[in-house]
């Protein structure tokens, strides 16, 4: 099942959860060949494959897989909550299993693929204190120190959460970029706007650290129903409908888990030309 390298290249997945797209490299069993430079290179949607982030497959010990991120401007991502659904339903279908634990930078997560044919992901316990996010100094995390009082949240990565009466009129090219490098964040964050539809929906616009903005956002996702309960807006269970679909989001007693559909778009090999050029 292992995509090995072939003599022209190297091979890769084309992959998305509700239009988050990714490149996903399988480097089980020779280690990993991702660099800034070519995680760079490969994010361009010009001259190169185009993504949201790049997920490595890598060996694990004492778990079915280890995965890495990549955000399209070559920095690393600690979580990517639909590129792990996706990977984990490409390794699930290699493997004839219906559940598998892999190892990511929050440690080690449980999938597994739904009857319905959608994939849940346990992305872990939420961080909320202001040292785990983290944040550049001690403030109240449900109510940040900024206009529009946003709740900060870390899900393995750090997102701002605001709750705004109409997120469709954010313009998120406009205050994205200044808030993504808001000095509270010394880690640069995650931005997501969000409206309440029901108390137990929520309409969700997202710009992602690194990569601007994108469809949809799993580890935002979660970040955001977190941040709804603490505030009393929701219950612990709701439906997330971003720009390229919905997701089910249930905060339980063991973690986030995140549910929704995969898409293995095609098969590719990247040149040895390009590979040269972007060591």
């Amino acid at each position: 099942m292992t995509q090995k390298m072939r003599p022209s290249g190297q091979a890769f997945m084309k992959m998305h959860g509700l239009g988050n797209d990714f490149v996903v490299i399988d480097s089980r069993g020779r280690g990993s060949v991702t660099t800034p430079a070519l995680a760079r290179a490969l994010g361009d949607r010009n001259r190169g494959v185009g993504f949201d982030q790049l997920a490595e497959i890598l060996d694990a010990t004492g778990a079915d897989f280890t995965l890495d991120f990549w955000n399209s401007d070559g920095s690393r991502a600690g979580a990517c909550g639909n590129a792990t659904r996706c990977v984990s339903d490409y390794v699930m279908r290699g493997l004839g299993k219906d559940a598998v634990t892999l190892v990511t930078a929050r440690g080690e997560l449980q999938a597994l693929r739904r009857a319905d044919g959608l994939v849940s992901v346990n992305m872990g316990q939420p961080q909320t204190g202001w040292a785990e996010v983290p944040l550049a100094s001690a403030v109240d995390t449900l109510h940040l120190p900024m206009a529009g009082d946003p709740v900060a949240v870390g899900m393995g990565n750090p997102h701002c959460i605001f709750f705004v009466p109409d997120a469709e009129a954010v313009d998120l090219s406009g205050v994205g970029p200044a808030l993504e490098h808001d000095p509270l964040f010394p880690q640069r964050t995650n931005v997501e706007f969000a409206s309440v539809i029901a108390p137990d929906r929520l309409r969700l616009r997202v710009w992602e650290r690194g990569a601007g903005i994108t469809l949809a956002c799993g580890s935002g996702s979660c970040a955001t129903a977190v941040a709804a309960h603490l505030r009393g807006l929701t219950g612990r269970r709701v439906l997330i409908d971003a720009d390229g679909g919905t997701l089910e989001i249930d905060w339980r007693e063991d973690g986030v888990w995140m549910t929704g559909p995969v898409a293995h778009v095609f098969d590719g090999v990247l040149t040895a030309e390009f590979l040269a050029a972007h060591p």
